[in-house]
């Protein structure tokens, strides 16, 4: 069942949210039907491929198998059980659980499903090293062109044991992916719990990933070093505790589910952009450059390019937006700077031709209104109570917000992963 809600009031969008959740419809919401966001989205819907057949499938079955050691918890995505029963079915259930198979009514190429495991015996009998566990997937669906498919993945990893190598289960650690699982999770269980109770559990899961898999002395919090493959998972997850998702302050109940419906069936792409946004840095320094989601990536002589998959949003400088107000662009001698103008704008309008739902375009300067949406996402490095952050003395701009930085989340983390006590 899709889903349009286009009014500037409250549709009931939170209530009836499940209608697209579990059928796997879309859902869009936009402030009215005349908005290209809802046309553009739309007509979208039925885009057609290459050989002239809808981009869509239906009436989907996905059933997963799984060797002895491994049972099914849950999925967490547009799905709804078919209370298949058997051995690999776990007791303990984490989203839509106790089966084996799943029912999807629609399926895109862009549809995702977290599906969750447990490893059973691993404390009491143990698992054989050197051995091998294995997971089937088998998809059955309708093709758009009227065809029955069936897809079968079949993937299988080597068992290593936690106790003596480590490293190997380190070395497998795909952080991308594991923040986008976490986010899920913590979606699924503030539809069931109270939003801290959640930020509470996505604490202490990361500092006992950090307990695990960092290096570092007992209580010395600066002895603390973390692999490459799991350095920047801190900071998503300082993103996730601060993402519309978790924090639903300030956000209608329609736009939290509507928010939610998104990243918990996008892939892990889109659904990284999502959680810890792209920046983009254009000047005449350079070509333009992914720069650092922080308060310092704000300068005055900078045009930036926001990429939050719900919104696009082109900032410029205060000094870029004066020498506009002075009509420095339409000047035969500035060819340059209207090329600088130019390169966000061209940049945002290839993502907007193939992303969906279409993001809320947005186009705002230094001090405007509108600059609140970066403001809100960047990493408060520099705030109205710490202008001078790191003795940067120059750049950046400070943000009004009590809320902690990128660089003191980190420290209390390292702090409470290397104590005694925690």
């Amino acid at each position: 069942m899709d889903i349009y809600s286009c009014a500037l009031d409250q549709t009931g969008l939170h209530e009836m949210k499940h209608c697209s959740n579990f059928t796997g419809g879309h859902m869009i919401m936009a402030d009215s039907f005349n908005t290209s966001l809802f046309k553009q989205s739309f007509q979208r819907v039925f885009a057609k491929d290459a050989k002239n057949e809808f981009k869509m499938a239906f009436n989907a079955r996905l059933e997963v198998k799984t060797s002895r050691e491994l049972k099914l918890s849950g999925a967490i995505g547009p799905v709804t059980s078919m209370n298949q029963k058997g051995g690999n079915v776990a007791d303990t259930e984490l989203g839509c659980g106790g089966t084996s198979a799943w029912k999807i009514c629609s399926v895109y190429p862009t549809t995702t499903v977290a599906i969750l495991f447990e490893v059973v015996n691993q404390h009491s009998a143990g698992i054989p090293q050197g051995g091998r566990g294995s997971i089937q997937l088998i998809t059955h669906y309708q093709h758009s062109s009227g065809q029955q498919r069936v897809r079968v993945t079949t993937i299988a990893r080597n068992w290593a044991d936690a106790s003596i190598n480590i490293s190997h289960i380190s070395a497998g650690f795909d952080q991308e992916c594991a923040a986008v699982l976490m986010a899920r999770i913590a979606v699924y269980r503030s539809e069931n719990n109270d939003g801290p109770d959640v930020l509470r559990w996505l604490d202490r899961m990361l500092i006992r990933l950090c307990q695990k898999f960092g290096e570092f002395n007992k209580e010395d919090p600066n002895s603390f070093r973390f692999s490459e493959n799991f350095s920047l998972y801190p900071q998503f997850m300082f993103h996730l505790r601060r993402s519309q998702f978790l924090q639903v302050f300030n956000n209608s109940p329609d736009e939290t589910a509507y928010y939610r419906h998104c990243l918990v069936r996008e892939d892990m792409t889109q659904s990284l952009i999502m959680i810890q946004p792209i920046l983009y840095s254009y000047s005449f320094n350079g070509p333009p450059e992914p720069v650092l989601l922080d308060t310092s990536s704000i300068l005055p002589d900078r045009i930036l390019l926001l990429d939050t998959f719900f919104h696009l949003l082109i900032y410029r400088g205060a000094t870029i937006a004066a020498w506009i107000k002075q009509n420095y662009h339409e000047l035969p001698d500035h060819e340059n700077f209207r090329q600088l103008l130019q390169a966000p704008i061209d940049d945002a309008q290839d993502i907007l031709v193939t992303r969906f739902p279409l993001p809320r375009y947005i186009l705002t300067e230094h001090e405007e209104s509108q600059s609140r949406f970066l403001l809100s996402k960047v990493n408060p490095s520099q705030t109205h109570n710490n202008t001078y952050y790191g003795g940067q003395q120059d750049g950046g701009a400070p943000v009004f917000t009590d809320d902690v930085s990128l660089q003191v989340f980190m420290e209390h983390l390292k702090k409470l992963a290397v104590s005694n006590s925690s």
